[in-house]
């Protein structure tokens, strides 16, 4: 297996080649030592690292939380502050950088490798979560595919639940043959639960599916099955504690 390969930030002399000394001796290949942020972009840029070691004071500044901003943004790599820090407006500043860990100064070497492990299995579980829900956002191309599976006839219509049908062709959710009023958002949900009829639809799912720009959370999904629960003449939706929401088929 490859080694690890880490690019230090640090402008004290003394523990940066303690850093240096420490990881090479745990078995990390260090290949970019740099004491200004400058230099710092330019060896990431060079080396491509798995990880960054962040100073957040460099040059006696904060110097180190924008840099981290950079690495974040910009070239999408985790990273950890090395830091002596206890002012909590300092810290309040770096953690919206979302950084992967955090060590003390004078740092511990045992600390210091189960930060690092930690924030690159931190870093790997997150990457195949975008996979995943890339790959979800390919399976809804195949939505229509799924609702016209489940028609009972040649007709564009799916029954589900009692007494609702769904009219494919024109987006409309009906219950005893009267058109329920729901928003863009609400029917599009409705139809997710739909087209999966006995499965459950995870929060991710209907995150990708139902909000075409960014932002979505969880509890964005919670307001609008409450929200549609609401407009529905009957309970259908079923909670999946912690995962997501069905409809029975």
């Amino acid at each position: 297996m490859d080694k690890p390969r880490i690019v230090i930030v640090e402008d004290d002399d003394i523990t940066s080649l303690n850093l240096n000394m420490s990881l090479q001796k745990q078995g990390y290949s260090v290949v970019g030592v740099c004491d200004n942020a400058l230099q710092a972009k330019h060896k990431i840029s060079v080396t491509n690292p798995d990880l960054v070691i962040v100073d957040i004071s460099l040059d006696k500044s904060n110097d180190g939380i924008e840099l981290a901003r950079v690495i974040r943004d910009k070239y999408n790599l985790p990273f950890i502050y090395l830091t002596s820090y206890s002012d909590d407006n300092i810290i309040d500043q770096a953690k919206e950088t979302e950084p992967y860990g955090y060590i003390l100064k004078p740092f511990e070497p045992n600390a210091l490798h189960a930060s690092i492990q930690m924030a690159l299995f931190k870093f790997s579980q997150e990457n195949k979560h975008k996979e995943d829900i890339h790959l979800l956002k390919v399976d809804n191309l195949n939505l229509e595919k799924l609702l016209y599976a489940k028609r009972s006839s040649d007709k564009p219509i799916v029954i589900f639940a009692q007494e609702y049908h769904l009219d494919i062709s024109l987006s409309q959710t009906y219950y005893k043959d009267v058109k329920i009023k729901l928003t863009k958002k609400e029917n599009a949900f409705l139809r997710l639960l739909v087209a999966q009829l006995g499965k459950i639809v995870s929060f991710e799912q209907a995150m990708n599916y139902v909000w075409e720009e960014n932002g979505a959370t969880e509890n964005s999904v919670r307001t609008l099955v409450w929200r549609l629960r609401n407009k529905l003449p009957t309970d259908i939706i079923q909670n999946a504690s912690g995962i997501g929401y069905c409809i029975e088929e």
